[in-house]
C-alpha cells in the first residue's frame, strides 16, 4: 500500500463513512447496494472493492453462478431482477458519465423502477463507490484474498 488513507485523511473518510451510513439506512436493499458497489468496482477495476463486495454478497447468500455474471447481467437474462437490472444500468452509465453523459432514455429507464428518493440514493450510493475505487485503486488498497494468500 503505497500509503494508509484512512489515517492520513481521518475526518474525509470520517465523511464518507457517514455517506455510506446513509445509504445503508436509506430503504434501498443491501443487496441491491452491494450488487451496484461490485459493478461499480469492476468497471473501475478496483481489486479491494471488488474483492471486498463479493464476499459481502457471498456471506449474505449470493449464488456464486450469479455473482460471476454481473459483469454480464444483461446478457444473463431472469437471473436479475427489474429492479437489479435498472440500478445495474443505472450503475453503469454514471459510472462511465465522461463517456454516456447519462442520456435521458437511461434516466427515463431508472425512474421507472425507483421513485426520485430511490433514484438519487442509489446515484449517492454509486458515487460514494467510484471515490471509494479511486482511493483504493491510488493508494494500492491490498484485497483480503491477497493478504490470505501470504498468511
Amino acid at each position: 500500500m503505497r500509503m494508509d488513507y484512512n489515517r492520513a485523511a481521518a475526518n474525509g473518510m470520517k465523511a464518507l463513512g457517514g455517506l455510506y451510513g446513509y445509504i445503508m439506512t436509506s430503504g434501498l436493499p443491501k443487496a441491491l447496494v452491494d450488487l451496484v458497489y461490485l459493478r461499480v468496482s469492476q468497471i473501475n477495476g478496483c481489486a479491494y472493492c471488488i474483492d471486498m463486495h463479493s464476499r459481502d454478497l457471498i456471506k449474505d447468500g449470493m449464488e456464486v453462478e450469479k455473482l460471476v455474471l454481473v459483469p454480464v447481467w444483461a446478457e444473463s437474462g431472469a437471473l436479475f431482477d427489474a429492479q437489479e437490472r435498472a440500478a445495474l444500468a443505472w450503475a453503469e452509465t454514471v459510472t462511465r458519465v465522461s463517456e454516456t453523459h447519462v442520456p435521458d432514455t437511461a434516466y427515463e429507464a431508472a425512474a421507472q423502477v425507483f421513485d426520485e428518493k430511490q433514484l438519487a440514493d442509489l446515484t449517492l450510493a454509486i458515487g460514494l463507490m467510484n471515490t471509494y475505487n479511486r482511493l483504493a485503486i491510488s493508494f494500492r488498497a491490498e484485497p483480503e484474498a491477497l493478504r490470505n494468500l501470504r498468511d
